[in-house]
């Protein structure tokens, strides 16, 4: 008989088969996600409704026309639905690969929008770079066990399947937008 401790005495590794998730790494990942959550909701907010100095609907339309996008007041719409919703989303952990999905399909837009500013701030992607790879990356991992998808049956336990379908969900939508793209 093997003991899952492993030659230091530590805790069984997350993911290994039968082993219960931690409350540290259940901790982590809800700091991830409340943060992230919390900064996608704010720039939906900004697109939607003016908030925290951004533009409204109409300023926002007015940029996705600006940038090539075919029905800005739609794509403005879209594009902060997507961000206020996702990002509440994944605060509470509820639904958590489409959130994340939605979240890294949006940002991998905007890298597009911005691509030709390098790779630095204020003008490069870095940051929504970031976004979008810790976006990926709790969609990939799940949301924790301090989450509002423990409670629901089909994702009560997170599978990598999961999070791969719906990264690619959102790696493809983001393309399809893209595409539409002027």
């Amino acid at each position: 008989m093997t003991s899952t401790l492993d030659r230091t005495g530590s805790s069984p590794a997350v993911g290994v088969a039968g082993s219960a998730p931690h409350a540290h790494h259940d901790a982590g990942l809800l700091v991830l996600r409340v943060v992230l959550g919390l900064t996608m909701a704010a720039h939906g907010t900004q697109k939607l409704f003016g908030w925290f100095g951004g533009g409204g609907l109409e300023g926002t339309e007015q940029f996705f026309t600006a940038v090539g996008y075919p029905s800005g007041g739609a794509m403005a719409l879209v594009a902060g639905l997507t961000e206020t919703l996702g990002g509440l989303a994944l605060v509470l952990g509820l639904l958590t690969p489409l959130a994340g999905a939605a979240v890294l399909g949006t940002m991998i837009n905007a890298m597009a929008v911005k691509w030709g500013g390098g790779f630095f701030a204020p003008d490069g992607v870095e940051y929504e770079l970031l976004l979008a790879v810790v976006a990926a990356g709790l969609t990939l991992t799940g949301p924790g066990g301090l989450a509002v998808d423990r409670f629901l049956p089909a994702l009560r336990v997170h599978r990598l399947t999961h999070g791969a379908v719906a990264v690619a969900v959102g790696v493809v939508a983001a393309g399809v937008v893209l595409l539409v793209r002027t």
